[in-house]
């Protein structure tokens, strides 16, 4: 029975991976291109094209999110190229720090 429980948090943790890193950051994504128009105006000129203005606050919005995934990106190439040199990501301090692996 241990076994399944085992087997239950290891499925657990990488689902919640695959949520965050699959599903969570498209969505973010999303979120940061609806936050751009936040306010935004649209003006068509006289030959009849269309130009949109965004404000600061949309934009601003927008780049957080940005970063964020940025960073998430980031963080998991780090994770990767980390884990191929033998060492791992330590996550002890507010600043995730590589670290060589226990035994």
């Amino acid at each position: 029975m241990r076994s399944l429980e085992l087997a239950f948090q290891g499925g657990s943790k990488v689902l919640m991976a695959g949520l965050a890193f699959g599903a969570g950051l498209p969505v973010i994504y999303a979120l940061a291109m609806r936050l751009l128009t936040l306010g935004a105006t649209q003006a068509v000129d006289t030959d009849g094209r269309t130009h949109t203005t965004y404000t600061p606050m949309g934009k601003a919005l927008a780049a957080v999110l940005m970063l964020i995934i940025a960073g998430a990106i980031a963080l998991g190439i780090t994770m990767i190229a980390a884990s191929g040199m033998g060492k791992a990501v330590s996550f002890d301090h507010i600043i995730p720090t590589i670290v060589e692996k226990k035994k």
